[in-house]
């Protein structure tokens, strides 16, 4: 299988199950459970345990990686363990404090947030992760984003929050786009020591990743009350168990992007994703597009289709003569 089809069905896969995740994580969060009156006059009690349900995710992902591997064997793991163990970390509350943030900003805004996400992955994979672009790549994934931010603004209020809570809202969407250049940074070291496969990555981030919300769910007591709550709500499970198949297998797609190509062309990936999916759902049902919208249509094609012909090329090559033969990796670096 070529380079071409490889990248080809691993974004094809990100796009498909994160939208059918998406689609399902709503259901979950934003829709009610039961028909009890709650104290604000509303029917229904919400499903708010956020710890546990990333923890859920953690653990169905680490099972099908275990699967995985069992039934597709790879070679031994030489990646150190501190550097799963930190991107796990970061990854975690990435997801953590940008599904908080859902609590004090509408969804859009959390959606145009993390769009910007292939920016703090570029710069601290350039400080961090020993990573290096050429200019017009920086200017090709800045095109990107802006696009997408065009495309996906809202004008006019788009929450109810108080301004402070707002503000709160805003900081943790901040936070997580830090935590997700961080992720990146270490997951490109990661990539460079060892190029662990992408099974490999999935088993053992979603291992440390439960070994990490498991002191949480204990102590704070969510463990207990999500089961109380599952056991309530039944018909929650079957929405739980369908968002975990989608997640587990949007997610080897990711590591397959990530460890073959990197952080930063996985991060462009899932950005454009949302935008296609904005996109083809204004197709389908005939909505129509201001001309913000049709402005940042252009410029997410113009960025995808100029990195596609012209961002391949590495930075400027070194003064230095190099001392010793590229390696295989090294090779598929200057290929990309």
């Amino acid at each position: 299988m070529s380079d071409k089809q490889k990248v080809l069905i691993a974004a094809v896969g990100i796009f498909v199950c994160y939208f059918y995740f998406g689609i399902i994580q709503e259901k979950i969060t934003r829709g009610r459970y039961g028909s009890e009156l709650q104290e604000d006059g509303t029917r229904g009690e919400r499903f708010t345990f956020t710890l546990a349900l990333v923890g859920v995710q953690c653990i169905c992902n680490w099972i099908f990686a275990k699967g995985m591997l069992i039934v597709y064997p790879q070679s031994q793991d030489s990646t150190p363990k501190v550097y799963y163990a930190s991107s796990s970390l970061t990854y975690l509350l990435a997801m953590i404090s940008s599904n908080m943030a859902l609590r004090w900003v509408a969804y859009p805004m959390q959606v145009v947030a993390k769009s910007a996400k292939p920016i703090p992955v570029m710069l601290l994979g350039v400080l961090f992760g020993r990573k290096s672009y050429a200019l017009q790549k920086y200017f090709f994934v800045l095109l990107i984003v802006i696009g997408v931010v065009l495309f996906m603004f809202k004008e006019g209020k788009t929450s109810s929050s108080p301004l402070e809570q707002e503000g709160l809202g805003q900081l943790l969407l901040l936070m997580s786009l830090t935590m997700d250049g961080l992720t990146g940074a270490v997951q490109e070291r990661m990539r460079q020591h060892s190029s662990p496969s992408a099974q490999h990555m999935m088993l053992s981030m979603n291992g440390w990743s439960t070994v990490f919300l498991f002191f949480p769910l204990l102590l704070s007591g969510e463990g207990f009350e999500f089961i109380a709550f599952a056991s309530k709500y039944p018909q929650m499970l079957g929405h739980l168990a369908t968002l975990s198949l989608a997640g587990a297998l949007g997610q080897l797609f990711i590591f397959m992007m990530v460890s073959s190509y990197g952080a930063l062309a996985c991060s462009v990936v899932t950005t454009t994703r949302k935008f296609f999916t904005v996109l083809c759902s204004v197709v389908l049902f005939g909505n129509s597009l201001s001309s913000r919208q049709w402005l940042g249509a252009v410029l997410v094609f113009a960025g995808l289709f100029a990195d596609m012909f012209y961002g391949k090329k590495g930075p400027a090559a070194s003064t230095k003569t190099p001392s010793k033969p590229k390696t295989k990796s090294e090779t598929e670096e200057l290929l990309k």
